[in-house]
């Protein structure tokens, strides 16, 4: 694998590091509003996006292990999850900005 390759896909992973780390300090904030809130409806969401996070996490780790072959078909992947994510969290800030 040549260096220019090593380094795309460094910046693809920190890319989406990136955007899973924003997530998590979301939900973070969104978990501790919905405690203090009682709403335990949106308590239950957050903990399957919380869980759909642990799960991205476990995929950018076998990104990272993935050879050329299957790397854009997981990178694709990663990021079709993350930005899944990314709308639930935002669909959960509007009910708590409402």
């Amino acid at each position: 694998m040549s260096t220019p390759t090593n380094i795309a896909k460094q910046a693809v992973h920190d890319k989406i590091e990136s955007q899973v780390k924003t997530v998590q300090a979301k939900l973070d904030t969104l978990k501790a509003k919905a405690e203090s809130a009682k709403a335990n409806a949106e308590l239950k969401v957050i903990a399957e996006l919380l869980t759909k996070k642990q799960a991205i996490d476990r995929k950018i780790g076998e990104l990272k292990k993935s050879g050329e072959t299957s790397y854009q078909q997981a990178k694709s992947d990663i990021e079709a999850r993350v930005a899944e994510l990314e709308k639930s969290v935002q669909a959960i800030e509007a009910k708590f900005k409402a």
